[in-house]
């Protein structure tokens, strides 16, 4: 879940307002029907575990996806079931098809692996339904990898996943993560909405000095990279890599931050009373 945006930016925002709805063309065009927001969609098909394994080796072939195992692709299968088959009651995911999860859920959360490799524990913050955080423990199953989740059905959900994949040294934390948060991490990895400043204010106590904060950002990123110069003194900007998913027009950007300090508390709190 994304914390609440401090800042006068969100991307997620902008992104929301570029959008027009037929309705609002004309001020005039009173019979357009109302824009349904956060509808429920439900899977109309899910696969069995023998075919979501065998369609995915084809997916990932078909996308030159080649870091997973026999092993771990059936995990994902496994995944992917229980993401479909709890979609039935829960809002968690607008991708309902196979070759979209596996796309921009699954490729999508381990093709950053090509540029750069987290160290552990590591936090996955607004993991939601556990993205990136459930692949990269299918992908490393013996590291610590932490889930910040602040939304109760998406925790109950990440236990039942834990429990029924049977993935060990996995923490879920169902709280929103901010600065109070003190559990020690050597990463911190986010494809939540919320802006990169606002990420580093949250994490500063839990992320070790020389640390990463690793952001899954979208192609549009430089309006928050120019706000999250306010945290210069504490953090560096040490990557900044430009990809697409192959096969496809998804445009991504890994943006890799290390820790260079600690700041004293109240620094941190000036700056709440200064906006």
């Amino acid at each position: 879940m994304a914390h609440k945006n401090k800042s006068n930016y969100s991307a997620y925002k902008e992104r929301q307002d570029k959008k027009v709805h037929p309705a609002a063309a004309s001020k005039t065009n009173t019979n357009a029907p109302k824009k349904l927001m956060g509808k429920h969609k439900k899977p109309q098909e899910i696969f069995s575990l023998e075919e979501a394994n065998d369609r995915l080796y084809d997916i990932f072939r078909n996308h030159d996806f080649n870091m997973v195992s026999h092993e771990e692709r059936k995990q994902f299968a496994h995944f992917y079931q229980l993401l479909m088959e709890n979609q039935k009651g829960e809002n968690f995911t607008r991708l309902l098809t196979l070759k979209d999860v596996a796309i921009k859920h699954f490729i999508d959360s381990l093709i950053s692996l090509d540029f750069f490799k987290p160290q552990f524990p590591l936090l996955d913050l607004g993991t939601g339904p556990g993205f990136p955080g459930i692949p990269l423990k299918i992908k490393y199953p013996n590291e610590k990898i932490l889930l910040g989740e602040g939304v109760q059905r998406r925790v109950n959900f990440l236990k039942t996943v834990r429990e029924e994949m049977k993935l060990k040294n996995l923490e879920i934390i169902g709280r929103n993560i901010d600065p109070e948060f003190v559990y020690p991490v050597k990463s911190v990895i986010t494809r939540a909405v919320e802006d990169i400043g606002n990420t580093m204010k949250n994490t500063i106590n839990c992320l070790l000095d020389g640390g990463h904060l690793i952001f899954m950002k979208g192609p549009n990123a430089d309006p928050e990279l120019k706000l999250a110069e306010a945290y210069k003194e504490w953090y560096v900007l040490e990557n900044d890599f430009k990809y697409s998913i192959p096969k496809t027009p998804h445009e991504r950007r890994l943006i890799v931050y290390r820790k260079i300090k600690s700041p004293p508390l109240e620094d941190f709190e000036d700056m709440d009373d200064d906006e």
